[in-house]
Order: C-alpha cells, then structure tokens, then sequence
C-alpha cells in the first residue's frame, strides 16, 4: 500500500495538532507507505508553523502544500495533483483517525475488489446535544453511522462519500477527474456539494466501493455549529449546492418549476406539521426544527437552480442573499 493522506486546512491551527496526533500515533502495517500532505488554503494563523514542527515527528513523511485558490475543492485538487502514491486518503482538519485507521484501509484495499471506501464520524462534541437537534440532519455537523456491517455505495448504501473519511484509488480519482470547483465550502461560505458530485461521478464510472464500519475517524463538533442559526444557514447553502449541481446534471425524476416535485411534497407535508405545533407555541422539539429545514432546503434548492451563479474565481456571487 502506497498511501497519501491529503488535508485541506483553513485557519483551524490547533485542532490540525490534534489530527496530526493522531495519524502519528495509528499503526502503519509492515511495508506499507503512507505519506501526509497538509494543504494550506490561505490560512492567516500559524497553519505553516504547526506543520513544520511536525515534520521531524513524521522522519520525512509529512509536507506542506499552500493553495492560494480558496476553497475546499481547490485545495483537494492540488493535494492530489502534488502525490503520486497508489491511494488517496482525505481527512479534515477537525478529526482524528481511530487507532487501526491505516490497516483497516490496507486489509481493504488488498484483494484489488475495490475503488474507493468510507466509514463512520463519531462525533465528539464540543458542547451538550440540544434537545432540537435533528436525527435526519446529522450530516449538517458531519456525524455519519451507516450501521455495523460492510455495505456496498449505489447498491446497499445510498450515503455520499464524504471527504472527511475517504480513500480513493488513483487510478479511479484520474479516470473521473479532479473534485467540482462550482461547489465546495469557501471561507466562512457554507456552500457543500462537491462530496455529492464526486459520489455520483465514480458510481457512474462503475467504481465499486464500500463502507466500512470499523474504519472510523472522530469529528469535533464546535459549540458554535450547534445552534438553530448554523443550521438553517448549512441546509440553505448546502441547497444552493445541489440546485447548481442539478443545472449541470439533473436527476431522472419529475420536475416542477426546475425542483424535483419530491422536494415540494417534502417541504408541503412539513408546513402541515408545523402549522398545529405554531398555535400551541411549542417550537422546540426535533420534529419541529427538522419540518423547518425541509422549507430551508426547499428554498436553497430553488434559489441555486434559478439565480445563483458561482465565480469560480471568487468563490462569491455578487447576487447571493446573506444569511442571518
């Protein structure tokens, strides 16, 4: 196994530490190379310094990469375009890999059945779960279980091969070609969408992959992301996303107005919910929050299908609304 692990970070200094702990302390199996390339994406704190005080830790095994093009997929792209090992591996700068995170990836990898691997996000919380806080949106703070058995993308599992917890063969990421850079989180912007559009990409492609239920990475959630307010703006922009995805490319389903009609039925049958849940003025269960953000994401989905328009360049479209 020739592995490069590539992590895109922005301005997140200390928690990088924590993940560099981490993939420092996983066991790596006999003859296998794994390599760490930490890509900077105009971070202003002290990013390049945590590395290179990591560089004599890891006897060689670890570089720093700076993209000036802000944004999540940029930065992945250059990661990938600077390695040349067998494997991709992706991991965020908020998470620590779980102990056998490297032999799980090589026992995968071995019998050559497979293209590309996932598994869960435990999250570890930087604050008290809210009472609201909605099961149907766990991946709005990255805390993804797909259950205790293997199971295969596209045909068992229909979840998205999140870039926080990835592995892809080479050979698959060239024949499929770079990450989306219409889409993709940019600075404090919380468009998304790139990890979808790769998803569908490689499924398309025919790669088989698989997630696993042991290959385990933990994700810190910070007191700030759990709040109604991150939450509505996540779903909103995440929305976005997908609309300006489906421009590209739309789904094989009925549309109304440009909008899959299941995202009318959905938002619909949540407005009937809430509307006895407004009169008794009870807001506050997980039910409740959950109704609303089917309304937020009705209402991103539209607004990226029909007006917004991504400057590639930027990252920023002069026309998008803000959110408060």
């Amino acid at each position: 196994m020739k592995l490069d692990v590539i992590i895109p970070t922005y301005n997140r200094g200390e928690l990088l530490k924590r993940t560099l702990d981490s993939l420092l302390a996983a066991h790596i199996p006999q003859g296998a190379e794994v390599r760490v390339t930490v890509v900077d994406n105009n971070s202003k704190d002290d990013t390049r310094a945590v590395v290179e005080g990591y560089m004599a830790k890891f006897g060689g095994r670890l570089r720093y990469l700076f993209e000036g093009k802000q944004g999540r997929s940029h930065a992945l792209n250059a990661g990938i375009a600077a390695t040349n090992g067998d494997l991709v591996g992706m991991i965020d700068d908020d998470e620590e890999v779980e102990a056998h995170w490297y032999a799980r990836v090589d026992r995968a990898f071995r019998d050559g059945n497979v293209d590309f691997v996932s598994g869960p996000y435990i999250p570890r919380w930087g604050a008290a779960q809210p009472a609201w806080l909605p099961n149907g949106y766990r991946a709005v703070i990255g805390a993804i279980d797909g259950g205790d058995q293997v199971r295969v993308f596209g045909k068992e599992y229909d979840g998205v091969l999140m870039g926080g917890n990835a592995v892809v063969t080479r050979a698959m990421l060239n024949r499929v070609g770079p990450y989306s850079t219409l889409v993709g989180r940019k600075g404090s912007r919380l468009l998304a969408g790139e990890d979808e559009d790769m998803t569908a990409r490689l499924l398309a492609a025919g790669a088989r992959g698989l997630y696993l239920p042991d290959l385990i990475i933990y994700h810190y959630i910070p007191p700030e992301r759990l709040t109604k307010r991150y939450y509505r703006r996540w779903c909103f922009w995440n929305s976005v996303s997908l609309g300006v995805l489906d421009r590209e490319r739309p789904s094989p389903v009925v549309y109304l107005i440009g909008v899959p009609r299941y995202r009318y039925g959905r938002a619909a049958r949540a407005m009937l919910r809430i509307g006895p849940t407004l009169l008794k003025r009870d807001r506050s269960s997980s039910q409740n929050f959950s109704d609303e953000l089917a309304i937020w994401d009705l209402a991103g989905f539209f607004y990226g299908k029909h007006f917004y328009r991504p400057d590639d360049a930027r990252g920023v479209s002069a026309n998008s609304p803000s959110q408060g």
